[in-house]
């Protein structure tokens, strides 16, 4: 399930039963008797980041809440990690980060954070990792992003029948999906696609940016015929300033594409980069494992083994 990037104040789960702490206790309390601390169960839950699977709308709750919240919950994975990354900037700020999920809303998806993802992450980030082991920590990244992104698509209800003649009511992906790598660091999640989907079409965009101008210039497209049909997973690892992704998604809108059926698959991003995204096309969805303003730039170089 992917995790909303907002900030929200201590509440149950569905399937938990908590008591309002403004609940009148029907039994009078005696002198030096202890009172039952209602919202006790809560206490814990302090902080942790909404778990979603599709999206929510960010006016459900209301500001003053997400405010109150934000002193103590981290956004971004070193909340889950124990230590900070030494190389973020001083200015990260928790305030800049909630900021920020304001501005974004639902929009921005992350993977819920455990040590194995916080390994995987750690792993691609250091510069004494091996190629091979970069590799296989970039893979099996890759793998549960494009896990998480099928889980963005549609499906509908059907019946299957057992081989014991029992019939099942499951679901099943709806037609009509297609892939699009933005060359050359986006084929690195070609595979991990074509692992969970063995037939689908991936279509690919190069994109290159001036080295003076830093402006992304369109080299190279070319798509599905009937993409423009399609809900598209858009795979690109590294989110830096958002330009070739915004490139790109102008390429598939000339294409008969909107961007309300665009899922961008990425392993990091920066701040920047996502709301630049998210502010040039705001129903475009983004999948990502971490939001920090520090991106492993050096990914594809590595993955391909030319640094």
């Amino acid at each position: 399930m992917a995790t909303e990037l907002r900030c929200l104040d201590s509440m149950p789960c569905h399937n938990q039963q908590v008591n309002c702490a403004s609940t009148q206790n029907p039994e009078p309390q005696q002198a030096g008797e202890l009172i039952p601390d209602h919202a006790g169960g809560n206490s814990d839950l302090a902080g942790k980041l909404t778990l979603l699977r599709g999206r929510v709308s960010s006016s459900s709750i209301p500001a003053e809440r997400d405010s109150q919240a934000c002193g103590g919950a981290t956004l971004n994975s070193e909340s889950n990690g124990g230590t900070g990354n030494s190389d973020a900037p001083a200015s990260d700020s928790l305030l800049g980060d909630c900021e920020l999920s304001r501005q974004i809303g639902a929009q921005l998806k992350l993977l819920p954070m455990n040590d194995q993802i916080r390994e995987l992450q750690t792993i691609i980030r250091d510069k004494t990792a091996s190629r091979g082991d970069f590799m296989f920590s970039a893979d099996r990244l890759i793998r549960l992003v494009v896990e998480e992104g099928l889980n963005q698509l549609p499906y509908k209800e059907c019946m299957v029948t057992t081989p014991t003649g029992y019939k099942y009511e499951g679901v099943k992906f709806e037609k009509g999906n297609c892939g699009v790598s933005i060359m050359r660091s986006g084929e690195a999640m070609e595979q991990g696609l074509r692992d969970c989907c063995r037939s689908i079409r991936i279509g690919k965009i190069l994109i290159q940016s001036d080295e003076e101008t830093q402006r992304a210039k369109v080299y190279y497209a070319k798509f599905p015929p009937d993409i423009y049909r399609r809900k598209v997973l858009l795979m690109y690892p590294i989110l830096s300033t958002g330009n070739t992704v915004i490139e790109a998604v102008k390429v598939l809108i000339e294409h008969g594409v909107q961007p309300s059926v665009i899922i961008l698959l990425s392993l990091f991003s920066t701040p920047h980069g996502a709301k630049s995204i998210i502010q040039e096309f705001p129903e475009i969805t983004i999948l990502t494992t971490e939001v920090h303003p520090v991106a492993p730039t050096h990914f594809g170089q590595k993955y391909f083994g030319t640094d």
